[in-house]
């Protein structure tokens, strides 16, 4: 079946997550955060996912921006940093994420070769709403599809199913698209053709399902489309 429809994941695929820590790393007064900014983010990016699945797992399924506050609480901890005006901050700046450079021009491609766009992300719908205007690309997506319609975090299996429900589509006719590797083993699971963009090179996990395209970065998605 041809590819008709193009899904993306949101934070760390189209979304820069260490844009918050290092904006706020630039501004006047932040010296302190000159050195440890990579890690603070690393640290909040990566806590913020274990809490989704482990979430999962628990049953006990809340907003993705709690997490997202949690994730950010433990990382300023373990950083030593007791800084409520910083938390702040931060949290306000995660609402304002820059997309990649090569987002815009990629999303165009597609939409101008006739594919249906969308985000399917953990994320809630007024952050991903917020963040697709901030980084311009609101206007080239069809929708914005979130977790919280089913409540519970990915890889979940019902989380995927949402494409289908609003595009009609079946599993094979979907390039799903995200920089986590275990969620690119989710979905290629669930049937997708899936495209991991490995921007860290960090190895494969070792899941069942597995991407059927590595990329460095997003720029060649439209080439996908048309092999």
């Amino acid at each position: 079946m041809p590819i008709t429809t193009c899904i993306f994941d949101a934070y760390g695929t189209l979304f820069d997550v260490s844009a918050a820590a290092r904006a706020a790393a630039a501004e006047p007064g932040r010296e302190k955060l000159a050195d440890i900014w990579p890690k603070l983010a690393e640290d909040w990016r990566r806590k913020q996912l274990e809490y989704t699945w482990l979430r999962a797992v628990m049953r006990d399924h809340v907003d993705f921006w709690i997490v997202t506050q949690d994730g950010l609480d433990w990382a300023l901890e373990a950083a030593g940093i007791e800084d409520s005006d910083l938390r702040e901050r931060l949290l306000a700046l995660y609402w304002e994420l820059e997309a990649y450079p090569e987002v815009p021009a990629m999303l165009a491609k597609l939409k101008e070769a006739g594919l249906a766009t969308a985000i399917l992300s953990n994320g809630s719908p007024d952050m991903l709403s917020a963040a697709a205007k901030s980084a311009g690309i609101a206007d080239l997506l069809d929708d914005t599809l979130s977790v919280e319609s089913v409540g519970i975090f990915k890889p979940d299996a019902r989380v995927y199913q949402l494409v289908g429900k609003r595009f009609g589509t079946t599993p094979d006719q979907v390039l799903f698209v995200s920089s986590n590797g275990w969620d690119a083993a989710g979905a290629a699971a669930f049937g997708f053709r899936t495209a991991w963009v490995n921007r860290a090179g960090v190895p494969m996990d070792r899941l069942s399902g597995r991407p059927g395209t590595i990329l460095t970065d997003l720029t060649t998605i439209p080439d996908l489309i048309r092999t």
